[in-house]
């Protein structure tokens, strides 16, 4: 299944959450930013919210500092 990151087709597993697809960027779900198909996801949510074929996923990492 295909999902589009960021701008970038991406393959995922279809048994993957969004908490899950961050994890395998390599990033931690407690320090980004999600958006998906357009809609801001709560950091709660996460763990419970899949992925579909298609989807569009915006991943912003949190980074502190001015």
């Amino acid at each position: 299944m295909k999902v589009i990151a960021n701008g970038r087709e991406r393959p995922v597993d279809p048994e993957w959450t969004v908490a899950e697809f961050i994890e395998s960027l390599g990033l931690d779900p407690r320090f980004v930013i999600v958006e998906l198909n357009g809609e801001a996801l709560e950091r709660g949510r996460f763990p419970g919210v899949g992925l579909a074929e298609g989807d569009h996923i915006e991943v912003v990492r949190a980074v502190a500092g001015g």
